[in-house]
């Protein structure tokens, strides 16, 4: 018989609403399933590491890199507020979905449409309201559409099989990044033929997942009644009830700022603290090895997650490696040094993203909430990338210089790892 994570079939029998998923998903799933986030991805770092920053710097007249770093993070900084809604109030709104197209995928469909859009009018713009606002747009669309996709794991993936499946969230996302810059670099694109690219991308990446992969349809006597006052009251989980839900969130807050603050300052930190002739060319050795190391990680360690049947240990792992390799680019600042780090980085990134996602998968509150409650988790993720910029070019530029941002970054790594030793409920 052919194993259920080679069998490239995809199975048409739709799952069933609330039910905790025991039927491993087919390859072509999963396959699938990595190509919409290759897509996502693409559309979402490639404006983030090439496209807006240098939008932002064509409307400043501002020479020093704090100051193109501060207006990038101002704009970044506010998208990334909208995050703090779009993400728990989509997966609130899909787990009460009646469509006959089911309740994740008109929400993934939406999200992609209005992501796409919001990128090519981006690409237009010129000026700086217009970017944070049409950015701004976009980042919505990317919540919309990951928060539907991310609760399909919950809906249809089985505990057993959702650390190698997340997986395939991380993995396209370091093939993802390099593609995109590289696309827009090698082909020479004007802006506004950039963002157009993946935003096409984007739309031709996600749309087969969409009409191939089934999805659960709630009968309308199943949805649970909707009213402002409990659609907001939801959206706070107490961690005195649900207190493995509590230090899963609070560890992925701190291990994401911690990333965010040791790769988002890299080339600044290549260009002013290590004096590196021909810096963009340097950074792009060490994405390439940050990210070969991702890729490696959050597949295999994910898969040995789900054999082992055991996910704090390798999140704990995971989360103390990023905090060495900053502790690496803080007190020994070479370049030969930064290479190693960038592949340790690389190393419990990749390891983080995978089995985090399914350790978060397994301490949710109520199989009736699943997305919003992966909402809430996902903002974890999305608000510290879009602020660190500007947090860390305040502490490098006012405080405490490149050596303080690596301490910072370390610091709330290691304490990401220790948030995640009082879960109970998850081995």
């Amino acid at each position: 018989m052919t194993s259920p994570d080679r069998d490239l079939t995809v199975t048409s029998e739709p799952p069933q609403p609330f039910a905790e998923p025991k039927r491993h998903v087919s390859g072509g799933w999963i396959a699938l399933f990595a190509v919409a986030w290759l897509g996502i991805w693409m559309a979402q770092l490639t404006p983030i590491q090439l496209l807006l920053p240098a939008q932002v710097e064509a409307q400043l007249s501002a020479t020093s890199w704090v100051d193109k770093v501060v207006a990038f993070g101002v704009v970044s900084g506010i998208a990334g507020m909208f995050a703090l809604i779009a993400f728990p109030l989509t997966g609130a709104l899909s787990d009460r979905t009646t469509s006959r197209l089911g309740r994740r995928r008109p929400w993934i469909l939406g999200g992609a449409l209005l992501f796409s859009i919001a990128l090519v009018l981006l690409g237009l713009q010129q000026s700086l309201i217009g970017i944070g606002i049409f950015w701004s747009l976009a980042l919505i669309g990317f919540c919309v559409l990951t928060a539907a996709l991310t609760a399909v794991i919950s809906d249809q993936v089985p505990v057993d099989q959702r650390g190698f499946v997340s997986g395939w969230i991380s993995a396209p996302q370091a093939i993802g990044t390099i593609l995109g810059v590289l696309l827009v670099v090698v082909l020479v694109l004007s802006q506004v033929v950039g963002y157009t690219l993946v935003a096409v991308l984007l739309l031709g990446l996600v749309l087969p997942f969409v009409l191939r992969i089934p999805d659960a349809v709630l009968p309308r006597s199943a949805r649970a009644p909707l009213t402002l006052g409990g659609l907001i009251a939801s959206f706070w989980i107490s961690p005195r009830q649900h207190p493995d839900f509590g230090w899963t969130l609070t560890s992925r807050v701190l291990v994401n700022f911690g990333n965010a603050f040791g790769t988002s300052l890299l080339l600044y930190f290549l260009q002013d603290g290590l004096k590196v002739s021909h810096a963009e060319d340097v950074l792009l050795v060490l994405i390439l090895i940050y990210m070969i190391f991702v890729v490696l990680a959050s597949l295999v360690l994910g898969r040995l997650s789900d054999r082992l049947g055991r996910r704090k240990a390798f999140v704990f792992a995971a989360a103390t490696l990023q905090g060495i390799a900053a502790l690496m680019l803080a007190f020994v600042p070479v370049l030969g040094v930064a290479m190693v780090a960038a592949g340790i980085l690389g190393l419990g990134y990749g390891c983080f993203l995978s089995v985090d996602q399914a350790l978060a998968t397994q301490v949710l509150p109520d199989a009736h909430t699943r997305g919003k409650d992966l909402g809430i988790m996902n903002i974890a993720t999305a608000v510290p990338q879009a602020i660190a910029p500007l947090i860390g070019a305040v502490v490098v530029a006012a405080l405490a210089g490149f050596q303080g941002l690596f301490v910072l970054s370390a610091i709330t790594a290691l304490l990401g790892a220790l948030a995640v030793l009082p879960i109970r409920s998850v081995r």
